[in-house]
């Protein structure tokens, strides 16, 4: 029942990741639609205002036309042309107001694209931290769940162990004594292909990282701080230790 409510817990979680996940995406689409709605009725806006701007131009022109056909009509014509000249002559080059206006409406239009494809850019890369510390969080979890899993196999090898070194050459060679050799080794092959190996010790130096000392003696047969005894073997789970090993180590 334990291992049916984490194997459910497990799901669930990756059920909520994954749900976590796809409203980002919904939520980035979204923002991404309303960026280029914004976009279209920007450009709409300054297509109308610059409309709006030529129309004016125009009825500015208009006007002058109609004011040059009535001054053609007063006496003096000459004189009115040549003084008209004369005044066109000092007035200064006048490039119009369109064209300043059109550069300040593409300057703000290019702003407002930089400010998109920024906040873009940044929800990409939200995104792809997002991704990466899930799938680390999901590896952690699944490390965590086979290393209890093992932890809870020990026990069950620990007494196979024992079993077989309890019995007689006679009960060994019997069919129940090769039947349990050969479960106890396809049981330590099945744990060695899924990353489970046992920790070497007889013979070794001490090490606290993977030795448990419970024991110290004199033997002369064995160097100084070397592990004479295995009086309960450890394992490791990949790179990490499940159970250190429990060893008698000569002084």
């Amino acid at each position: 029942m334990k291992k049916k409510k984490k194997h459910g817990s497990a799901v669930k979680e990756n059920g909520m990741a994954d749900l976590r996940e796809r409203l980002l995406k919904e939520s980035m689409e979204a923002a991404k639609k309303k960026a280029e709605s914004e976009a279209k009725e920007e450009k709409v806006k300054e297509e109308a205002e610059t409309d709006e701007a030529v129309k004016a131009e125009n009825e500015a022109g208009d006007e002058t036309t109609e004011a040059e056909k009535v001054e053609g009509t007063v006496e003096n014509t000459d004189e009115a042309a040549e003084a008209s000249e004369n005044n066109n002559s000092e007035l200064p080059t006048d490039e119009g107001p369109t064209s300043t206006f059109i550069k300040g409406e593409h300057d703000k239009k290019d702003e407002k694209i930089k400010e998109l494809n920024d906040r873009l850019l940044r929800n990409l890369a939200e995104f792809e931290n997002f991704r990466k510390r899930t799938d680390k969080e999901k590896s952690q979890m699944f490390e965590m769940g086979a290393k209890s899993i093992v932890e809870k196999i020990l026990p069950a090898i620990d007494s196979f162990e024992l079993g077989m070194a309890a019995m007689s050459e006679e009960d060994k060679a019997s069919g129940v004594g090769q039947g349990m050799e050969k479960i106890y080794k396809q049981l330590m092959t099945i744990l060695e292909g899924a990353g489970v190996k046992q920790i070497e010790a007889l013979g070794k130096e001490f090490d606290p990282n993977l030795h448990n000392a419970v024991m110290h003696e004199e033997n002369e047969e064995f160097g100084e701080n070397i592990v004479s005894q295995e009086l309960q073997k450890g394992y490791m789970y990949n790179d990490s230790v499940i159970r250190h090993s429990m060893v008698k180590v000569a002084n």
